[in-house]
């Protein structure tokens, strides 16, 4: 991959990233279309999934359980972390008030917290340390506290990946397992994936204003590089990787609760 010489570069820059969506699951903006954008659906839809694959490794599936959980990671993961991410510069573009921001983000702390009290009274004191570790790494990730020293991908992928399946195994046996630690393994290498792919995706969708470069082949073709030539491999390899754990998810839940 060539960077283009400032010689002819022209032919070669591509102006398109000052109109692109800020994700390529963002409605443009307004109303209902912004909380849509702030809620990440397919990577909401990607870390609930982990919440299903950790249950369902449990030895007993008690459905209740598993549905309290997936509304406790929704409402702290899918709610408040998204919400506080975009109270942090506003990187989706959105029109929603910061206000409404800050109370979704209370809410949905305090929703999980509610959520995992009533947990403790259900499977024991076990659930303490998650309950408090949860809540902590969604500040902490998103607020960059200490120095921005947790705001890195092994913190990204441990509290949105390897959490939510240790905390979901919990929630049904009341312990964990090395099972449940190999697929938090998994999940937390699924998630240093994810944030590989789209930290160069939301770069270029987010602050590039110009894109130039191409490809020179062993055959001497070469090829020009813009947006699309950048962004679709890496989106593409997202769009499957949500898909097909969400798939995993539902598969391991059908075949527990057959």
């Amino acid at each position: 991959m060539a960077a283009g010489s400032s010689c002819g570069a022209n032919a070669l820059v591509d102006e398109t990233p000052r109109d692109l969506r800020p994700s390529y699951y963002a409605a443009r903006p307004g109303k209902w279309r912004d909380m849509w954008s702030v809620l990440h659906p397919p990577y909401t839809a990607w870390h609930l999934s982990y919440v299903v694959i950790g249950a369902s490794l449990a030895p007993h599936l008690h459905v209740m359980r598993l549905v309290e959980t997936l509304c406790a990671f929704f409402l702290a993961v899918g709610i408040a972390a998204h919400v506080l991410d975009e109270l942090r510069g506003r990187p989706l573009r959105t029109e929603i008030r910061s206000s409404t921001l800050v109370a979704l983000a209370i809410i949905g702390l305090l929703g999980a917290l509610g959520i995992g009290i009533y947990g403790i009274t259900q499977v024991g004191w076990v659930l303490l340390p998650f309950m408090v570790v949860g809540p902590v790494l969604v500040v902490a990730y998103n607020f960059e506290v200490f120095g921005g020293a947790l705001h890195n991908a092994a913190t990204f992928a441990f509290a949105w990946g390897a959490f939510p399946v240790l905390t979901a195994y919990v929630a049904q046996s009341g312990r964990v397992s090395v099972g449940s630690f190999l697929a938090a393994g998994a999940a937390f290498l699924f998630s240093i994936a994810q944030r590989t792919l789209s930290m160069p995706a939301r770069l270029i969708r987010r602050r590039a204003t110009a894109i130039g470069g191409s490809v020179t082949l062993s055959s001497g073709k070469s090829i020009a590089l813009d947006a699309a030539a950048l962004l679709d491999p890496l989106e593409e390899a997202l769009r499957a990787m949500s898909w097909a754990m969400v798939l995993l998810a539902t598969s391991l839940a059908i075949a527990r609760l057959a």
